[in-house]
């Protein structure tokens, strides 16, 4: 049976990963752990042996930054790359640039969980005039005012991810292309939820950690047969595990 691989790669810990900022749509670069996963990250996938035909990505540079270093990497810096929106993180609305473990203080830590990891349930939305809008900013110029968030859930932002991916990214998967994808903690949620039909239950308890390669088999109907990533699975467990505890009043 022939076997297409799929290869998703949560950004390196930004900045604001390591302060424990919610960063959303906020363009903040990686930290220097950040660039090392993402180092890392390339440095294994080259020792695997994959090979890719085209690359995609957001348009924020803690993905962008961590796509270059992985292609860096596998010396393939000439790869084809499109940068996407709809492939953003998660919108936070107005909770993009509080500290996480101060907003659980202030709220609860069961409160600031369902605004990480809930389903449907947005945090607090921003106001067109506050410089946080990404109306104000002009990489989405020519986006409609339906399209510029003020806030958003996973459910939302499902139904930006999910298009992209079925009409752009998986047509070019069915011709043979090898792809990997540079995105989101979100982002990333919202494919895994889709791609491994998950409930609304399993996907609150899912934690993607930075700057490790989730590999998708799918078997030549396009349908997934196989995830797991790549690397020590220890460590990647702990890191998952730092992620589901960013939320969490200290």
């Amino acid at each position: 049976m022939a076997v297409t691989k799929l290869v998703l790669v949560r950004h390196g810990e930004s900045e604001w990963n390591k302060e424990n900022r919610f960063t959303g749509w906020t363009d903040v670069e990686l930290s220097d752990k950040g660039r090392a996963e993402a180092i890392q990250a390339g440095e294994l996938l080259k020792a695997e042996g994959f090979i890719f035909d085209f690359a995609y990505t957001s348009v924020l540079k803690r993905a962008i930054h961590t796509l270059w270093n992985i292609l860096d990497q596998m010396d393939t810096q000439w790869l084809p790359v499109e940068k996407s929106w709809k492939l953003n993180e998660r919108h936070y609305g107005a909770l993009q640039g509080l500290n996480k473990a101060e907003t659980a203080k202030k709220y609860g830590d069961e409160q600031v969980k369902l605004w990480r990891r809930g389903f449907a349930i947005t945090p607090p939305e921003l106001t067109k005039d506050d410089q946080r809008y990404p109306g104000h900013d002009r990489r989405y110029a020519n986006l409609t005012d339906a399209e510029l968030p003020v806030t958003e859930s996973l459910a939302t932002t499902i139904e930006r991810v999910i298009p992209y991916w079925t009409d752009v990214i998986k047509p070019r998967m069915a011709k043979g292309e090898r792809i990997i994808i540079a995105a989101h903690g979100n982002s990333i949620r919202a494919m895994v939820k889709y791609l491994d039909d998950m409930s609304e239950d399993e996907i609150l308890e899912l934690n993607i950690p930075t700057g490790v390669p989730l590999v998708y088999e799918f078997d030549e109907k396009m349908k997934p047969i196989k995830r797991y990533y790549l690397g020590n699975a220890d460590e990647i467990a702990a890191k998952a595990a730092a992620v589901a505890n960013q939320g969490k009043a200290k």
